[in-house]
């Protein structure tokens, strides 16, 4: 009965790592297009962009001493201004994340995520 106890706790231990991953990854997109909707100029400014990113990713097991959103662990875009069919301008910010490598599960859990957010939000000015 041990193992498959340790079997369950290890899956439990994973998926609240990749959990939290999502979570910050999400957060750290709606932080970006934030700042990026704030005005047309700042609407594809993916270095302020990949400096809140950072901020607010900064907590996560994998990312001391990362500095820049060129490459994993943290990939950063931000796109702008784009206008749809009605004219509103929108701001897009896309941030990918990769988590860490973990123990995998055959079948059930990958080692290693990397996981997308993608946030829009509409130019405010």
């Amino acid at each position: 009965m041990f193992p498959w106890l340790v079997f369950l706790f290890v899956g439990a231990l994973d998926a609240g790592f990749y959990m939290y991953a999502l979570i910050g990854a999400q957060s750290a997109a709606r932080i970006a297009v934030l700042y990026t909707s704030s005005s047309a100029v700042t609407a594809s400014d993916s270095a302020g962009a990949c400096a809140l990113v950072l901020k607010e990713l900064s907590g996560m097991p994998n990312m001391s001493g990362v500095t820049s959103c060129g490459s994993l662990p943290v990939i950063v875009t931000a796109t702008g201004p784009t206008t749809d069919q009605f004219g509103n301008t929108y701001s897009t910010v896309s941030v990918q994340y990769q988590t860490l490598q973990l123990m995998p599960i055959p079948g059930i859990l990958a080692g290693r995520f990397t996981l997308t957010r993608v946030a829009q939000m509409q130019i405010r000015s």
